[in-house]
């Protein structure tokens, strides 16, 4: 049991109040780490590239450590109680090519504590289309809850409520983009004051978010992406530093030519840049260095003349 001692009249009352909020800041650090780790999560697949990826935030420093990515394999999220050797024996077990289902199911059984009720998993692989299990233990603190699809799987724990995981799901399903981008909206759809409600009084969602991809051809301790901003002032939302982290990183990532950032040249890419030359659209900073494809400083009708013939000789 915590002891704190009384505080004086004058320092909560009056000229003193500025310290106490200062006091109660301190108390709120202190106290944060010694229950739940983390809030609103998502681990995903893509089958059609072979990514896995996951995503996440809490009102504690250092979230990323409920993840781990097996490349060419799936993602594992444990959470909520969190102990290093469940989340152990969850990869272990993956690695052993245990299912979803079956990884979680060991984990009830056999947890380290004896206590699988105040834990939280997500799990997903990239076998047979996809798939993906999850668990939300009775014990867990409210709002408490996740979502399953083939190919994801979205967890939360002290949530404001269902609709921080409905609005993840919404917004990871209808993004039109990469892993990446897709992880990223998810985020963002939480991105609300008291999304974890630990940080309500603070304005902010969480003090903490991450966000990781991984490559077939990656290594676990080398993947294509991982930004983890693993702590902010109390007025500042993660989820808005992990946005300009991830576009600053993806300013770094682009293809001559592909405009839209999918991966991809295709017809889009040209439609977008014809769109631009005849001023119906105005390029993002982002899509300016792409669309210059003869490497002049100019984005016209000469880059779409370049890109046309790419095309044209790629597909040819």
């Amino acid at each position: 049991m915590l002891y704190f001692p009384s505080l004086n009249q004058d320092l909560i009352m009056g000229k003193g109040k500025n310290m106490y909020s200062i006091f109660k800041t301190v108390i709120f650090f202190l106290l944060i780490p010694l229950t739940a780790q983390d809030t609103f999560s998502i681990v995903a697949v893509d089958t059609l590239t072979g990514e896995v990826g996951s995503a996440g935030a809490s009102c504690i420093s250092g979230s990323i450590i409920i993840s781990d990515l097996y490349p060419g394999i799936g993602a594992i999220h444990t959470q909520a109680y969190w102990t290093s050797t469940n989340q152990q024996n969850a990869s272990n077990l993956m690695a052993n090519g245990y299912s979803p289902d079956e990884i979680i199911e060991w984990l009830v059984e056999n947890d380290v504590q004896n206590n699988p009720g105040i834990r939280q998993y997500g799990v997903v692989d990239l076998i047979d289309g996809g798939r993906s299990a999850a668990f939300t233990g009775e014990n867990c603190s409210d709002y408490k809850n996740h979502i399953t699809g083939d190919t994801y799987a979205i967890q939360g724990n002290i949530l404001l409520g269902q609709e921080i995981l409905d609005d993840m799901e919404i917004a990871f399903l209808s993004t039109f983009g990469t892993m990446d981008e897709k992880l990223l909206a998810s985020m963002q759809a939480a991105n609300v004051p008291g999304a974890d409600t630990r940080c309500m009084d603070y304005g902010i969602p969480a003090l903490s978010a991450f966000i990781r991809v991984a490559q077939p051809e990656n290594t676990a301790d080398s993947l294509y992406l991982q930004i983890n901003v693993n702590n902010v002032p109390i007025v500042t939302s993660p989820i808005d530093s992990l946005y300009h982290l991830y576009w600053d990183w993806k300013r770094t990532k682009y293809i001559l030519g592909d405009i839209d950032y999918n991966r991809l040249i295709d017809i889009r890419d040209i439609l977008l840049l014809a769109d631009f030359i005849e001023g119906y659209m105005s390029p993002t900073a982002l899509q300016i260095d792409p669309s210059d494809m003869n490497n002049n400083g100019e984005v016209e009708i000469s880059d779409l003349y370049v890109l046309i013939y790419y095309l044209v000789g790629t597909v040819g």
